[in-house]
């Protein structure tokens, strides 16, 4: 059983993080046992396993302690730290010139007349100008969502818990893909909500499986990121997302559509919310697509359907949706969103999506040359990578092996959602580091990979003392 070594894995994890630091004790090896629910016996081999690494050092009569890093004989490290860190787990992608971009919007906000009204609170439902440009922005194809039905948060944090606080009750089912954005996860874990995975192939979500767990005890609604799945960067085809809309609508099951990555797709697909109108939330906003400081979230309500009795059901479910953006204390800031507005009014949104969609295809194409030969999954048009391992590497030991030499990466653990099922594979974030930064990345991390997790040095050389 090498059950042991997962656990190493994640030890290891905490220390290139820093959450355990150098000269810092470990438990005494049966404290260690209880804590994780494993043997004695098997508490003994992870923490030979870190001594292995070069990670922890034994002390008789004193216990065992994280190690410093120190030098080798040949004058190098035993756990390298790099250059510099090179962040590949955020992703927020930035272009040239887009500050340059940005400003002549915002200089007219700061007259003091102006300035007063743009610090005031927004409500949830914005402006009319906000409406109209937002519903601009979001058309795709046929699809151009009612500015009547869309509300405002300030990110699309905000938006997602919005919408998942109004159709799911604590105590409720949601149905998600079996890797999920790992966010799902923390506001479900916050509104006491149960996460339910629904498997998925190379077309999306296997519409049998989310019928399946829709039978077993009914979902209170599906979370599903269509376009450019994160982090897997499938894209559902069009004649899956036909079968999802139909069995949603046989099953009258709600929908949040995720479409906060699609912006760099081109509206190949059309979106689930132009397939099932009447129980589609769509959730977006401008953080991948203008800046992370200052961004708006949006929520797109569906179109209301009758009830039993007749009545139009679709202002009750704006103000539910409504409602929980206030609740949450989840209201955009009016400066944002004038300052959105006047983005997308002049044409700046759009320049940066252009911008940011060939800056997209530049860094695939630097996946595809420098990890060549390795099972990476990626879109042309996507900003990250989904990286299954070579054997016998573990995600979370690769991930600790790349923070010692200075590179943040995802490990997949952080977005399943079966604790059972654990892949052994990455996510590669393309945008937030420049491009220089990001080829010396691939290529340290082409070569960790190759060497395996006993020869962790890019060169060769072993991080196990001589």
């Amino acid at each position: 059983m090498d059950d042991f070594r997962g656990i190493a894995d994640r030890i290891a994890l905490d220390i290139a993080r820093g959450r355990l630091r150098a000269g810092q004790r470990l438990p005494p090896q049966r404290a260690f046992a209880r804590r994780h629910g494993i043997a004695a016996s098997t508490a003994g081999r992870v923490y030979t396993e870190l001594v292995r690494r070069g990670l922890v050092v034994g002390e008789v009569g004193r216990g065992t302690f994280v190690r410093a890093a120190e030098a080798s004989p040949q004058g190098r490290a035993l756990v390298e730290t790099g250059p510099a860190p090179v962040n590949l787990e955020l992703n927020y992608p930035s272009v040239p010139g887009q500050s340059e971009l940005l400003a002549p919007a915002l200089a007219p906000l700061l007259r003091p007349d102006a300035l007063t009204d743009a610090l005031r609170p927004a409500p949830a439902d914005g402006t009319p100008h906000a409406r109209e440009a937002v519903s601009a922005l979001l058309a795709t194809g046929d699809w151009r969502p009612d500015p009547g039905r869309i509300l405002f948060t300030g990110n699309a944090r905000q938006a997602l818990a919005a919408a998942l606080a109004s159709l799911v009750r604590p105590g409720g089912r949601l149905g998600v893909e079996a890797l999920t954005y790992p966010l799902v996860k923390e506001i479900a874990a916050r509104l006491s909500v149960t996460l339910v995975p629904v498997e998925s192939d190379a077309e999306g979500p296997v519409v049998e499986s989310v019928r399946a767990a829709h039978r077993s005890a009914p979902l209170s609604a599906l979370y599903l990121q269509p376009t450019l799945h994160n982090p897997t960067s499938v894209t559902v085809t069009t004649g899956r997302r036909l079968q999802l809309a139909r069995a949603v609508g046989d099953m009258a099951l709600p929908v949040v559509e995720d479409r906060v990555w699609a912006f760099l797709r081109s509206g190949a697909e059309p979106p689930l919310a132009a397939l099932a109108p009447g129980l589609v939330h769509v959730v977006d906003s401008l953080s991948k697509r203008v800046a992370p400081g200052l961004t708006v979230g949006f929520v797109v309500v569906p179109e209301g359907r009758e009830d039993r009795e007749g009545r139009e059901g679709r202002e009750d479910r704006v103000d539910a949706v409504a409602a929980a953006v206030r609740s949450g204390g989840w209201n955009a800031g009016a400066f944002a969103l004038e300052a959105a507005v006047r983005w997308i009014g002049d044409g700046t949104v759009a320049r940066l999506v252009e911008a940011k969609r060939q800056q997209a295809g530049r860094r695939q194409e630097l996946v595809r040359e420098l990890l060549d030969g390795f099972a990476v999954r990626a879109d042309p048009c996507g900003y990250f990578a989904w990286w299954e391992l070579p054997a016998p590497w573990r995600a979370d030991g690769f991930t600790a092996a790349a923070a010692a030499h200075g590179i943040a990466i995802t490990p997949g653990t952080a977005f399943r959602v079966d604790p059972r099922r654990t892949p052994d594979a990455v996510r590669i974030g393309l945008a937030s580091a420049g491009e220089p930064e990001l080829v010396g990345a691939l290529r340290t991390l082409a070569a960790l990979a190759a060497r395996g997790p006993r020869h962790p040095h890019p060169d060769g050389q072993s991080s196990r003392p001589s």
